[in-house]
């Protein structure tokens, strides 16, 4: 099964990657981006009976860090 983790900064919490992004963007003449969040997206292959309890335990415990990062689960559809 194919799975998707997507993690992101919470709000309130500083990201200066994102800032580095958008000061790029406007040094390049791009206008109207009024803000930029910058976040990774992991890709998994798990067996098909993983739990969505072991996937959220996988993020708490590595993919993630809960103290300033919030995750989403995704789970793909197989291809047919």
């Amino acid at each position: 099964m194919k799975v998707r983790i997507h993690v992101s900064l919470k709000p309130g919490v500083l990201d200066p990657q994102g800032r580095a992004v958008h000061h790029a963007l406007e040094g390049l003449g791009f206008s109207g981006v009024d803000d930029v969040r910058v976040g990774r997206l992991i890709e998994l292959d798990v067996a098909d009976d993983t739990s969505q309890a072991q996937l959220e335990e996988m993020c708490r415990k590595l993919l993630a860090n809960t103290v300033i990062e919030n995750f989403r689960i995704e789970t793909m559809e197989a291809a047919r």
